[in-house]
């Protein structure tokens, strides 16, 4: 085995070395299916700004995603198709010119968006699409005026106690819906026949839970004690979203280099008098084309870039592989990742207005919105070179600093914010709104956390945050065994990482906690002696079998049980050779989703993925047998 081992180890390495890019870092796509491509054919049809060859292209893909019952899919096991994703890419294909209500596969989807109750029963974030594209009126009321990005911090419910994605997402949804804006061109299809119950439309509002219809009249008083004015105090409002759009666009014209905001944003100005020839909008456009990418012989959109975790992670698994860190490779990476730590104060300053920058983003692009996560994944990228390097000393210590003051109140760790976990934000009438609207302390997040302060830095077990840390994540274990992951799917990714973090802080396979989720490991092997979980699992709140085994998967449950075995178990042998026997497939597992950021809305697949969690668990296994 130890040659079988090495040899794939070797061949991963390989891999990633070849496919760095020459700035250091690896671009592999951040893929999350065929939404963004479908808006950004919309995009470029509503504002006649014809570029035919993207467009065309991003046909190409939008139809080599479709099933053959004429629905798309946001995951292979998803039931019969999804609704929302069905009627988006409907709706750009017809408006692309590219394709007509009568051929075959459009005829398949029309019938399966009526099959499911029509557009009027697609997703807040597709009606709000449609609404602005003059498809659907839009609906009466929002559950929130525009308004509360007035209210001060101190009040119950505040714009920054939404997270900085819900935030960037509702700064432009406030004004569009204040507005009702509506853009139509004579391209525009005629969706009416995917209506099923039009009058359902007149007077539609969301549907809103007693608790929340009492917290927004109480909202309403706020709004009077503010001001005597209310009318004045609408204007105000209305400048202060633009205004925070303004101020959150990165150097590329996108809005926190999300795809989503920036869209919505683009419509936000046009609502309040920008001509689609303004610099902002011409930038914005040119920010969101820049993020194309190509996957296999396609164009895909993506959400945005996944540089930074990309690095961060690769130069980790390299030099945990045995890649020297005075290689080129890592050389290369570790100067791209120092060339991206944050310096300015972004809205995380506002829970935490006592640290100073030194954090990490996600994206090539961001440079105000780091994250816990990559962070400390490109801390323990850089952490060879800190001893002979001064300025990367000078970022290690800005960055443990930044990424210690994160941690919560509650003694777990977030990914963007410290403390947005308003409890009343959960009666809030929003899709996904704990997805939107909440950044709380999460298993992966902890988990991950602990393990780098205990396993690269001086902090002891006897830190107050390592104590809080272990606590809360003691806790936060369900009664299965497992934990449940944020930003993964779902509870093999969670308990991974609660693993890791357990086993940094000294906790062993004697452990009554750690038996429990090595038991849970162990029972959702499946035969091949790989793992693999459905997405479904995010969506009903357990753990969902996926039925298949994929790498990624795999090799969490398998890292995990090396962490915490003292010996080659049976199930260890089993994955490793799962992982062996699997390194080179490609199908339908390879490409499954691994990451999400709102269940049943938003799921990503990571094409790194496949490399970097095989390539960091045969390492460990090699290490350590």
């Amino acid at each position: 085995m130890r040659e079988a081992v090495e040899s794939e180890i070797n061949r991963i390495i390989s891999i990633l070395v070849e496919d760095q890019t020459s700035d250091g870092s690896w671009d592999y796509a951040f893929d999350t299916g065929i939404a963004t491509d479908a808006y950004m054919i919309i995009l470029l049809r509503t504002l006649e700004l014809n570029d035919e060859l993207l467009i065309q292209a991003l046909v190409k893909r939008i139809l080599s995603k479709q099933e053959q019952n004429g629905a798309w899919k946001l995951f292979h096991d998803e039931d019969s198709g999804n609704l929302s994703a069905t009627v988006e890419a409907y709706y750009a294909l017809l408006y692309s010119g590219y394709r007509i209500a009568d051929e075959k596969e459009m005829v398949a989807a029309r019938k399966f968006i009526l099959s499911m109750g029509g557009i009027e029963k697609t997703g807040m974030f597709t009606k709000i699409l449609l609404s602005l594209t003059g498809q659907l009126p839009w609906q009466s009321n929002f559950p929130f005026p525009i308004e509360i990005i007035l209210f001060p911090i101190s009040y119950s419910i505040n714009f920054y106690d939404f997270s900085v994605f819900g935030r960037a997402n509702l700064a432009p949804i406030l004004i569009l819906y204040d507005r009702k804006y509506q853009k139509k061109t004579k391209q525009s299809p005629d969706l009416s026949d995917l209506v099923v119950n039009r009058g359902a439309f007149q007077q539609e509002n969301y549907e809103e839970s007693e608790e929340w219809r009492s917290f927004y009249s109480s909202m309403k008083v706020q709004l009077q004690k503010q001001t005597n004015n209310p009318k004045n105090a609408h204007g105000i409002a209305m400048e202060r979203s633009k205004q925070y759009m303004l101020n959150h666009i990165e150097a590329d014209g996108t809005l926190y280099s999300y795809f989503s905001a920036t869209f919505l944003m683009i419509f936000a100005f046009l609502s309040i008098g920008y001509t689609k020839d303004h610099p902002v909008i011409t930038k914005a456009i040119k920010g969101l084309k820049s993020m194309a990418c190509q996957i296999d012989d396609h164009i895909h959109m993506q959400y945005t870039t996944a540089d930074v975790w990309n690095t961060s992670l690769i130069s980790h698994a390299l030099q945990d592989a045995g890649v020297p860190f005075s290689s080129q490779v890592v050389q290369r990476a570790n100067n791209y990742l120092l060339s991206r730590q944050q310096f300015k104060f972004g809205d995380w300053a506002i829970h935490n207005p006592n640290t100073l920058p030194g954090g990490w983003g996600f994206s090539n692009i961001n440079t105000i919105n780091p994250d816990v996560d990559d962070t400390t994944m490109s801390l323990r990228s850089i952490r060879n070179l800190v001893k002979s390097h001064s300025f990367y000393q000078q970022a290690w210590y800005r960055g443990v600093n930044w990424a210690l003051s994160m941690q919560n109140d509650d003694g777990g760790w977030p990914a963007f914010e410290r403390n947005v976990d308003n409890k009343l934000l959960s009666f809030a009438p929003i899709q996904g709104a704990e997805y939107l609207l909440l950044d709380p302390s999460s298993a992966d997040l902890t988990g991950r956390t602990l393990e780098f302060f205990r396993n690269y830095t001086h902090i002891n077990n006897e830190h107050p945050a390592v104590k809080k840390g272990l606590k809360w994540l003691i806790d936060d274990q369900k009664p299965d065994g497992s934990w449940y992951g944020r930003w993964g799917i779902c509870y093999i990714y969670g308990t991974w990482a609660a693993l890791a973090g357990m086993s940094a802080c000294g906790k062993s396979i004697a452990d009554p906690v750690v038996k429990k989720a090595m038991v849970w490991l162990k029972m959702i092997q499946n035969e091949d002696g790989g793992w693999g979980e459905s997405c479904k699992s995010d969506i009903n709140k357990k753990y969902v079998p996926l039925g298949e085994s994929t790498l990624t998967h795999t090799a969490w449950a398998v890292d995990a049980m090396i962490l915490m075995s003292n010996e080659i178990t049976p199930e260890i042998r089993r994955g490793i050779e799962y992982l062996i026997r699997s390194g080179d497939k490609q199908d339908w597992t390879t490409a499954y989703p691994k990451g999400q950021g709102m269940a049943g809305g938003f799921y990503i697949h990571y094409h790194s993925y496949r490399y970097i969690w095989p390539l960091l668990a045969l390492s460990h296994f090699k290490e350590k047998f």
